[in-house]
């Protein structure tokens, strides 16, 4: 279940807050006189979130350095949405 808190909590509960992100591995929800601030989790939930576009990042430096072609971006998201429509 989604957890969303006052940002306040961050302060006042703290050791609350970094047991649920620990142990149940999700986000807690910030908020800010109502509205969303930030959201809190683990590091290893970050790293789960983040490996494969690191990795997919590297791979495209690496491809960008062999490759003299570029794209405007134009190019890109036209290339992109007619994917989209095709699907």
């Amino acid at each position: 279940m989604t957890q969303i808190r006052p940002v306040s909590d961050l302060r006042n509960k703290f050791s609350e807050i970094e047991t649920l992100v620990t142990e149940r591995q999700t986000p807690i929800f910030l908020t800010k006189n109502g509205y969303g601030s930030m959201v809190v989790m683990s590091i290893d939930l970050y790293d789960k979130l983040t490996d494969n576009i690191e990795s997919k990042l590297d791979e495209a430096d690496i491809q960008a350095k062999n490759d003299p072609t570029r794209y405007t971006h134009d190019e890109v998201f036209s290339s992109l949405r007619n994917q989209i429509k095709a699907k």
